[in-house]
């Protein structure tokens, strides 16, 4: 605290009054009187004392700022006062439930990977299946003080889901590629071998089969290339517009010629979407194809185009055996077959359905497949209809 005295020059001032009063005559006692007061008056008017506060910046947070500072936060984040969860954001509540707060931490995670975390000041740790049978969370603790800490939870699942996927896909196409090379392999060196006597029909045979075989290789290797294209172009928006009844009546007379008269009924409208024309045609062609393969071989496929809710709608039905329920689900995964010896017969490659499925997801719409056993099966293809081209306005003549 820092305090003013009296000022001198008052001081001086007032004496010399008293001193020239004195002198003056005015007599000891009164000289003196006057003085005090004048001195007192000096005293009563000083300015206050002014008290200088230092501020203290440690760094240190308050609990409830803290509490406002994870609230914000994508990640699940907890905020621990000692092994207590004093605050959880809306991300963490929604994962773990909304009665963590004030939970012993132990008690709300509730698995032995993290409980070990909990047991120090800091670090990291792996957590699988803390919120699901196949979760995987990356938890890591961070002290603040020597109270309070911060858990910080990181959905690892998907990476796992995709890692898995891009193995799986790399052992079912090696498989896939290894089986025909290895049947060509086999008959190319036994008719290369000059010691083997093949007469001219079983040789036949053999050629046929690795025709066959080498037309197979080459259908998946086509398809492989197709699906990585698409993959490749998911995030773009397909913007021509395309008449996908048009496309698919240009499409049902070209199959048509080849598969017979009456074995492919067609209805189809005016039906404007935004596309892209090769990815459609190729869907189209994949459903078709599909239905002639697996469907009765007299049966008619019925292929129609309907508009509806801002929608159009593509069903392709035939009327095979049907697809048991429990393989419904995975149809679409790749190389995925409800009969493999039938497929590979028919010249499947495992991977049209996959190749719709990317597509309609590119044009943003939705893929249905509906079956009954001994009655047969429905593909339904919706995607959103164009926006009108708006009319451009006339302008009067000049």
């Amino acid at each position: 605290m820092t305090g003013l005295s009296l000022p001198l020059p008052s001081i001086f001032v007032a004496l010399c009054t008293a001193i020239v009063m004195y002198l003056g005559g005015a007599g000891f006692w009164m000289s003196v009187s006057v003085l005090v007061v004048w001195l007192a008056t000096l005293w009563l008017a000083r300015p206050e004392p002014t008290v200088d506060t230092i501020t203290r910046d440690d760094g240190s947070v308050s609990r409830q700022t803290m509490i406002e500072l994870v609230e914000p936060f994508g990640l699940p984040v907890l905020m621990l006062d000692g092994q207590r969860i004093a605050a959880a954001n809306a991300a963490a509540r929604e994962e773990l439930g909304t009665h963590l707060v004030g939970q012993d931490a132990r008690v709300a995670l509730r698995h032995p990977e993290a409980i070990r975390l909990l047991e120090k000041p800091a670090g990291r740790a792996l957590v699988r299946g803390l919120t699901g049978a196949r979760s995987i969370w990356q938890v890591s603790r961070v002290p603040i003080d020597e109270r309070f800490s911060l858990i910080e939870m990181v959905n690892r699942t998907a990476e796992a889901d995709i890692s898995r996927a891009h193995t799986d896909f790399v052992a079912n196409a090696s498989h896939e590629l290894r089986t025909p090379l290895a049947s060509i392999i086999g008959y190319i060196e036994t008719l290369a071998d000059p010691d083997a006597k093949v007469d001219e029909v079983t040789a036949a045979k053999f050629h046929a089969t690795v025709l066959r075989e080498s037309r197979r290789l080459q259908s998946l290797v086509e398809d492989l290339m197709s699906l990585s294209r698409i993959e490749a172009e998911k995030h773009e928006l397909p913007r021509d517009r395309i008449d996908l009844g048009q496309l698919v009546g240009s499409i049902g007379s070209e199959v048509a010629m080849t598969a017979g008269e009456g074995r492919l009924e067609i209805d189809t409208t005016e039906a404007i979407v935004g596309g892209d024309r090769q990815q459609l045609d190729q869907l189209v062609r994949n459903l078709i194809d599909n239905a002639f393969k697996y469907g009765d071989p007299v049966a008619p496929v019925k292929v129609r185009i309907t508009v509806g809710a801002g929608e159009a709608q593509l069903t392709v039905t035939d009327q095979g055996e049907g697809i048991h329920p429990d393989h419904l689900p995975y149809l679409t995964r790749r190389f995925y077959r409800t009969d493999p010896g039938r497929s590979r017969t028919a010249g499947g490659t495992g991977l049209g359905l996959a190749i719709v499925k990317h597509i309609v997801e590119r044009h943003r719409g939705k893929l249905d497949i509906s079956s009954t056993m001994g009655v047969g099966t429905t593909v339904s293809v919706r995607i959103p209809l164009a926006a009108p081209i708006a009319a451009t306005p006339a302008f009067p003549a000049a």
